[in-house]
């Protein structure tokens, strides 16, 4: 067996011969049980997705403003995913590949709070299925190669009345939000509530009352980012990765066994306070735009036009400090700034051009989100929607 998906193997000979798995993906269940040497494609949103992210200890991440988050949907519509050949055609350009060999074009529409039924990449819980590539149906349906490695591809694409409906069929509330979705052109929807829960907090500026803002906040927001995630890197891979990636790319297919193909979302991009990879996460900014608001008021990404990420206000006008609640130390300067890093902020440019204001920021942090088989499984990023590069 090839030692770059063995860890797989075992676990998907086993799955294969599950009925369970046949009887929540139709896709799945009329495959071959047991033939081995395919591709099955699931997702997973990890722990987020399903236990939000608490304040101030038990998850993976924490918001060191003192926001503990709770999500009850996170709706997103994946549309084809390919394999191709030879991921490493081109060492210094990751968006470059060979000819695709497989492909299945969904759309598929998927809630990640809802629980998935198969064993997740690295331990995180359970994915949902997807898909099988049972093997290579662009090339006349030959077998995968068992002694190379395919690149893996993957699109998030609007919402549409098309997709196949993965795992909330039973939900009205994610049924109605899904409706939401395409008539918006969504393509992903976190829907959720934030608590403040910070004590002994620090802050830049001691003359700003943080009791304007709100302690519960519920929030809805749906980010039209139509994105594909291309050639992703693998953490299941053992040899050396390429200069500047994290491990190699694409995804090896066992003799005996099935390779797993997860796509994983990190969904705590949508709170990254910078335009690199793991920044601090901060919630201050969306609260601060129900300031002067009704009780029970919804933030949506429509209130987040027009402000500026590089200096922020409340909703009254007031500048925002910087708070930490986590113990971490305060960054220089008084008023909350995000760092845009080497993208431009400029709200009179073109979108395709320059970041206008904190939604444009939110929606270009959160369309990197997308990665294989959990961990930093990295994809090359082209976003289908006009953004900066």
């Amino acid at each position: 067996m090839n030692p770059i998906a063995s860890k797989f193997a075992i676990m998907w000979a086993l799955l294969a011969a599950s009925t369970a798995l046949g009887a929540c993906s139709p896709e799945l269940g009329s495959q071959r049980d047991g033939a081995g040497g395919r591709v099955r494609v699931a997702i997973s949103g990890e722990a987020i997705a399903h236990e939000g992210i608490p304040f101030p200890t038990g998850g993976e991440v924490t918001l060191v403003d003192g926001w503990a988050l709770e999500l009850s949907h996170v709706l997103v519509t994946i549309g084809t995913v390919t394999l191709s050949e030879n991921p490493d055609l081109v060492p210094s350009d990751q968006s470059r590949a060979g000819a695709v060999v497989a492909s299945a074009a969904g759309p598929w529409a998927v809630d990640l709070h809802a629980e998935g039924t198969l064993p997740a990449a690295g331990g995180e819980g359970l994915a949902a299925p997807l898909t099988v590539l049972e093997d290579q149906n662009e090339r006349g349906g030959r077998a995968f190669a068992h002694d190379e490695r395919y690149a893996f591809s993957y699109d998030i694409v609007p919402a549409t009345a098309d997709a196949t409906l993965v795992n909330f069929t039973g939900d009205p509330g994610a049924r109605a939000a899904y409706a939401e979705m395409i008539d918006n052109e969504a393509t992903v929807l976190y829907v959720g509530t934030a608590t403040f829960r910070g004590a002994d907090c620090q802050t830049s500026d001691e003359g700003y009352d943080f009791a304007r803002l709100p302690k519960t906040v519920l929030f809805r927001l749906g980010f039209r980012t139509p994105t594909s995630f291309v050639n992703c890197q693998n953490q299941d891979n053992q040899g050396a990765p390429f200069d500047d990636e994290e491990y190699q790319r694409g995804i090896a297919v066992p003799v005996n066994g099935d390779a797993l193909a997860q796509i994983t979302l990190h969904l705590e991009h949508a709170w990254f306070s910078a335009t690199v990879h793991d920044p601090a996460l901060r919630f201050d900014q969306l609260a601060a735009r129900l300031v002067g608001k009704p009780e029970g008021s919804v933030v949506t990404l429509d209130d987040l036009v027009g402000v500026d990420p590089t200096a922020f206000t409340d909703a009254s006008g007031a500048a925002v400090p910087f708070r930490s609640c986590d113990g971490s130390s305060l960054p220089s300067g008084k008023q909350l700034r995000f760092d845009s890093g080497s993208v431009p902020v400029d709200p009179g440019d073109a979108p395709r051009a320059a970041l206008r204001d904190y939604r444009d920021f939110i929606q270009y942090v959160q369309s990197t989100q997308g990665h294989l088989n959990g961990g930093e499984g990295l994809c090359f990023i082209e976003r289908n929607y006009p953004s900066p590069p």
